[in-house]
């Protein structure tokens, strides 16, 4: 092997390694067009709505792609750390987890809790993105797995974004529908820590590195291919199958 390709295949030291995670944020989902016309003010209720509903079957997946994680790792001291996760989700000792506050959210914005838990507005490519996200979590080694939720490295500016200009661009928001937004805030910061140190430690030849931007990529995807089903449904009045029907054929029968 020649000098200049030792160099190539030479590991990023931690640094640049964590450097070249966190410049993935350029491609973060905050970026989609349907997102920075929320952030600008340009969406109208039923998007808001459908974006809400939609992003609820993301927020009820989490917990079962945390608990693969753990199903799957055998380090005790892991486990202990990560269990954190499903609890802020599920809630416990009478705390209010992040799906309810999130099922407060729809109320806020208008939808009923019965129509969002049934999950009548959830639009199929939503739910291949989302489902692919957990048979990944379920398939990958957990290490990888876990790794692939660093994607929260760029939560807390969402977060904060949300927070800075609905009550602004939308006052028709009940206040009370932001508590999910500032509950994420810390625990987004939280979690970030445990999964920027278990994917540092782990990956360790430039291969693997390379392996992890990979999964942190497919995990960027996930998130921009909702917001892509979501663009053509309430954007550009194109739900599924909107060139023979109206009625929401895709939810009936095997999801209610």
């Amino acid at each position: 092997m020649n000098m200049q390709a030792a160099k190539i295949d030479a590991p990023l030291s931690r640094e640049a390694f964590e450097e070249a995670l966190r410049a993935k944020g350029d491609l973060y989902h905050i970026y989609h067009p349907f997102h920075v016309d929320m952030y600008e003010g340009r969406s109208t209720p039923e998007q808001i709505r459908g974006w809400v509903a939609n992003r609820f079957y993301y927020q009820i997946n989490i917990p079962l792609k945390d608990a693969a994680i753990m199903a799957n790792c055998p380090d005790r001291e892991v486990r202990r750390h990560w269990v954190q996760r499903i609890l802020d989700h599920d809630g416990y000792d009478g705390a209010v987890g992040g799906i309810e506050a999130w099922l407060q959210l729809g109320e806020a914005v208008g939808l009923t809790r019965e129509e969002i838990l049934s999950q009548e507005h959830v639009l199929p490519g939503v739910r291949f993105a989302v489902d692919a996200y957990v048979n990944f979590a379920r398939r990958a080694g957990w290490e990888e797995a876990a790794s692939s939720s660093l994607t929260e490295l760029f939560a807390p500016t969402i977060h904060q974004s949300r927070l800075d200009t609905w009550p602004t661009h939308y006052p028709w928001i009940k206040e009370e529908g932001y508590k999910y937004f500032r509950n994420r805030l810390s625990e987004a910061r939280r979690d970030v820590q445990q999964g920027m140190e278990i994917t540092l430690d782990f990956y360790k030849t430039r291969e693997q590195q390379q392996r992890m931007l990979e999964i942190l990529q497919f995990k960027l995807d996930v998130l921009w291919s909702m917001l892509d089903a979501m663009t053509m449904a309430y954007e550009l009045d194109r739900p599924p199958y909107h060139t023979v029907t109206r009625d929401r054929v895709y939810h009936k029968g095997l999801f209610r």
